[in-house]
């Protein structure tokens, strides 16, 4: 059983998932980055010094200044704002999957394209073809 676990596991298709999903995860995390800390921030600041982050709606009393205030007080929240960042991450790396698949069906287009090489003759319809050249003279 361990050895047929290994067999599969080293399987080359296994492999390549492991390591897309490293890459998606550092891929993902790069994503939350350049949205919190380079899109946000600039939309925040047209919107009137808003952030993002910091948007709630309070169920029940209580009127907090902050998420972290009403979170601390054990408080039900709606984060509307930290759904907005999530969404525009998912809406980037959506979009970015997007182009490599496109990137990959072009590539496979031009490959399916481009007509194969004819084969090379064997070296028995070599011989043949200069017999009957031979023949013709």
């Amino acid at each position: 059983m361990v050895k047929e676990f290994k067999e599969f596991a080293m399987r080359g298709n296994v492999v390549d998932m492991a390591v897309g999903i490293i890459i998606g995860a550092a891929f993902g995390g790069i994503v939350t980055s350049l949205v919190n800390d380079v899109i946000m921030p600039p939309i925040g600041k047209v919107m009137g010094g808003v952030d993002f982050s910091n948007l709630f709606i309070t169920l029940g009393a209580g009127d907090f200044a902050s998420l972290a205030e009403a979170q601390a007080a054990g408080a039900a929240t709606i984060n509307y704002g930290i759904f907005v960042n999530t969404l525009i991450n998912f809406l980037i790396v959506a979009f970015a999957v997007f182009l490599l698949i496109k990137v990959i069906n072009n590539m496979k287009r031009k490959e399916e394209a481009a007509p194969a090489a004819p084969p090379e003759p064997s070296v028995e319809q070599k011989l043949l073809t200069e017999i009957r050249d031979l023949l013709k003279k």
